[in-house]
């Protein structure tokens, strides 16, 4: 995918550079790290320079999980959706970017702004070399830079755009419990020794309730108080319960309040498990007694907290829970990520720009929000270029992203791709003071 794009850089004649991030070891294998895209396009003295990131790697995806669709070919259906993986986070907005030069080559207009590309392919796991990249060319590439926006995320319904000023952070944990020296026949053994399996179910069920409240002590003490006037913008923004039932295809939402919904998913923390490696799994019946198991779950964080502070109390509390289970089975806890939770400016002319290009692409005003999922390199940008980020979406809240049959819509895609330019004539129409 990185070579894929480096075609087009050339033939959109961008110059660019390909970053080499190092390597990653994955089952004992050192394999070399997709490069980070480092692209420019205009370097005009007296015009504005926008610096774009996106990523090109995606989530996996297997047929048989439940695509209705081959996941690695694109394909539209009848309704003018686009299916595939990645079609929405991140290759469909990547490409708008690439889409947005073409136009301008095509129409003869002159490019409004000097353009920085970032384009890396190791988002979906964590970014692994790009902080450094950052912080490395903060003087050199990126000196120079305005501001920074990113398309990474998504409308908050499926009906009106909105700009995006915030986001929640993450801390990720796997927790491993180990026992016996290998698996075990349950009819044999089942009964006469520690189950790792029963005490990581035991471990879990003490992390958070069935409507979502984490047990954790110490993850809500630095959340930040609900303010009257934070109140008030909740009431501005158009959302209904429905538009989250539609992106979820079912009514198991926590809440029937619109206000207290938003609340949850922007400015409070949530616990989710995603899954535990070792347990058996497959279609049929085995009597098998793991003999360890890795139990994984997650916290989005909210400003204020630190993730830091988020392992400690993590760690904290499981190893008491563990002691009081009596068991003679080993726990071992680690934290794979940690990112910061990160809040922009809406009122910076960074924003002001895309509001005006979302009026006169979409014809109405967008809702400005948070939203709950996390970018970590929004954070990295902001502190080590001391920039205005945006987060600028193309697709609708229920493109499924990270889920089966992802999608961009037709529509969302070709009116995306005249949102992006149009947002960069705004930017060189607007005052930057």
């Amino acid at each position: 995918m990185g070579d894929w794009l480096i075609e087009l850089f050339k033939q959109l004649n961008i110059s660019y550079e390909a970053a080499e991030p190092g390597t990653h070891v994955l089952d004992g294998k050192t394999l070399k790290l997709p490069p980070i895209l480092l692209g420019t396009y205009g370097n005009d003295p007296n015009k504005k320079t926008i610096l774009v990131y996106g990523h090109y790697d995606v989530q996996p995806a297997l047929i048989e999980d439940g695509w209705r669709s081959d996941p690695w070919k694109l394909t539209e259906d009848s309704t003018g959706r686009l299916v595939g993986r990645g079609s929405s986070d991140d290759k469909g907005p990547i490409i708008g970017w690439l889409n947005a030069i073409e136009a301008h080559q095509k129409a003869g207009i002159e490019f409004p702004v000097n353009l920085k590309i970032c384009f890396e392919g190791m988002e979906e796991n964590e970014s692994e070399g790009l902080d450094d990249l950052i912080l490395r060319e903060a003087n050199r590439y990126f000196k120079g830079v305005d501001a920074v926006c990113i398309s990474d995320n998504y409308w908050l319904g499926v009906t009106k755009p909105c700009l995006t000023y915030g986001l929640r952070g993450i801390s990720y944990f796997k927790v491993t419990v180990s026992g016996p020296g290998r698996d075990l026949h349950s009819g044999v053994f089942g009964g006469t020794v520690y189950e790792p399996m029963t005490d990581l179910i035991i471990l879990f069920s003490k992390l958070v309730t069935s409507d979502g409240k984490i047990l954790i002590p110490g993850i809500n003490d630095d959340v930040a108080e609900l303010t009257d006037e934070e109140k008030e913008t909740y009431k501005a923004i158009e959302f209904k319960i429905q538009e989250l039932q539609s992106a979820i295809e079912s009514q198991t939402n926590l809440f029937d309040n619109e206000t207290q919904t938003l609340q949850a998913r922007w400015r409070y923390p949530s616990l989710s498990i995603h899954g535990i490696e070792g347990a058996f799994s497959a279609p049929g019946v085995k009597t098998v007694l793991p003999c360890k198991v890795s139990g994984k779950f997650s916290i989005r964080s909210v400003p204020n907290m630190d993730p830091d502070k988020v392992t400690a109390c993590v760690e904290k509390y499981l190893k008491e829970e563990f002691a009081k289970l009596g068991s003679k089975n080993k726990l071992n806890i680690e934290s794979l990520h940690g990112a910061k939770a990160w809040v922009s400016s809406p009122n910076h002319w960074n924003f002001v720009a895309a509001a005006k290009a979302v009026e006169k692409v979409f014809k109405c005003k967008p809702d400005l929000t948070r939203e709950g999922g996390s970018i970590p390199v929004t954070l990295t940008f902001q502190d080590a270029l001391n920039k205005n980020v945006l987060l600028l979406p193309m697709g609708r809240g229920d493109d499924g992203a990270h889920s089966t049959n992802e999608k961009l819509d037709r529509s969302n895609y070709i009116q995306g791709i005249k949102l992006l330019g149009t947002y960069l004539h705004e930017v060189a129409a607007v005052k930057s003071t």
